[in-house]
C-alpha cells in the first residue's frame, strides 16, 4: 500500500510543477499535496525524499534560490518527452476529442486534455496550424450537453484515489425522487456514458454478489470522504465485460435479450446508429424487421423505443412489454382530452 501511495505522490508533485510558473517551495508543494490528495499528515522530509527519486529517475526538476526561499520547478527536458510531429488532420481528430470532453471541464481529466493540448499548440509549424484552422471551420461538434463536473472536482479525487489505495469511500447520495442518504462504498472505477461520470463501485452491505456492483452517478454526490477502512478487490470483476452487457449504464454481470419488432424506416435508423454493438437486425418480411438487443433494465430501453413511436414494439421479455404499454397508457390518458 506505501508503494501505491508514493507513485500516486509523486505523480501529483508532477502535476504541481508542471503547471507552477514561477516554482514552489517544499512547504507549498506539502501544502498542495495535503489538500489534493486528502491526506491527514504529510512531512516536508517524504516531499524531498519524493522529489529525488523523480531526479534520479531523470526528471528535470531544477532548484533555485527567490525572496521567498528555495523554489522547485520543472525544466524543459524531462526524461522521456519526445517530440511529435502532428499533421492538420490529426490536430483536427484531437480538437474533436477534446470538444467531445467538455463535460469533464473543472476535473483532473480536463486539466490534463488542456495542457496537452496547449502543448500540442506550441510545438508545431504555423503553416501546419493555420492549415488545421481553415479545415476546422468547416466541421462542428454539437449534441455535448452543457455539463461540467467543476463542483465535483474535490469528490472526484478522493474517489480516483480510494479507487486506486482500494480503500471505502462514505458518500452522501441523493437518489432521484428520494432524500439524500449516507452511504459506504467500495470504488473499482469510473464510466463516462453520455457525458455523465459514473463510480462502478460495489454496495458492503449487499450480501447477493450479482446485485452487489452498482453504478452511482457523481451529479448526485454531495460529499466524499475515503475512511480508514481497506477493502479487498474481488477478482472476478471485470468492469469491461460488466459495463459492456447493456445498452445504456445499467449494466451487470447478465443481461436480457430484447426482441423488438421494427418498420423500414426504423430498421434504417438503426444500421445508422446502433444502439449495441452484439444488436442483430434481421428482415421478417416485407418492411418488418425484428431486432434483438442485450438490455438490463426497462428503463434504459424506454425512451430509445418511445422514440421511434408506433415504428417500433416490445415483443419480448413480457417485463419489458409491460413497462413500455404502461407510459403509452398513462400518456393516452394524458393527452385524450
Amino acid at each position: 500500500m506505501a508503494r501505491n501511495e508514493q507513485l500516486i505522490r509523486q505523480h501529483k508533485l508532477l502535476q504541481l510543477l508542471e503547471f507552477s510558473r514561477f516554482g514552489r517551495t517544499i512547504e507549498e508543494l506539502r501544502f498542495d499535496l495535503v489538500a489534493d490528495l486528502g491526506l491527514s499528515q504529510l512531512h516536508a522530509r517524504t516531499v524531498r525524499r519524493d522529489i529525488e527519486a523523480l531526479q534520479v529517475a531523470g526528471f528535470d526538476i531544477q532548484t533555485e534560490t527567490v525572496d521567498r526561499g528555495r523554489i522547485f520547478k520543472l525544466g524543459r527536458h524531462p526524461t522521456a518527452v519526445h517530440e511529435i510531429a502532428f499533421s492538420a488532420t490529426e490536430l483536427i481528430a484531437l480538437s474533436i476529442g477534446r470538444e467531445l470532453l467538455y463535460p469533464l471541464m473543472g476535473t483532473q481529466y480536463w486539466q490534463g486534455i488542456e495542457t496537452f493540448w496547449n502543448k500540442v499548440q506550441e510545438a508545431i509549424p504555423e503553416g501546419v496550424y493555420e492549415h488545421y484552422q481553415r479545415f476546422r471551420k468547416v466541421l462542428y461538434v454539437s449534441g455535448t450537453p452543457a455539463k461540467t463536473y467543476a463542483k465535483h472536482a474535490g469528490m472526484l479525487k478522493t474517489v480516483n484515489r480510494a479507487i486506486l489505495e482500494h480503500r471505502v469511500v462514505e458518500i452522501e447520495y441523493q437518489p432521484v425522487g428520494k432524500p439524500p442518504a449516507r452511504r459506504r462504498i467500495e470504488p473499482y472505477g469510473l464510466a463516462v456514458h453520455q457525458s455523465s461520470i459514473y463510480v462502478v463501485a460495489a454496495a458492503p452491505e449487499v450480501s447477493e454478489a450479482s446485485e452487489r456492483l452498482r453504478n452511482w452517478k457523481l451529479d448526485r454526490f454531495s460529499a466524499a470522504t475515503v475512511t480508514d477502512d481497506y477493502f479487498k478487490p474481488d477478482p472476478d470483476i471485470d468492469l469491461s465485460r460488466y459495463l459492456s452487457t447493456s445498452i445504456g449504464i445499467f449494466s451487470g454481470d447478465r443481461s436480457t435479450t430484447v426482441t423488438i419488432r421494427l418498420g423500414a424506416r426504423s430498421a434504417s435508423y438503426l444500421r445508422e446508429d446502433p444502439w449495441h454493438p452484439d444488436q442483430e437486425l434481421e428482415s421478417i418480411g416485407e418492411d418488418q424487421f425484428l431486432l434483438t438487443v442485450p438490455a438490463s433494465h426497462p428503463r434504459e430501453l424506454l425512451p430509445k423505443v418511445l422514440a421511434l413511436g408506433g415504428d417500433a414494439e416490445v415483443i419480448e421479455p413480457q417485463e419489458y412489454r409491460d413497462a413500455v404499454a404502461d407510459v403509452v397508457s398513462t400518456l393516452h390518458q394524458r393527452y385524450a382530452d
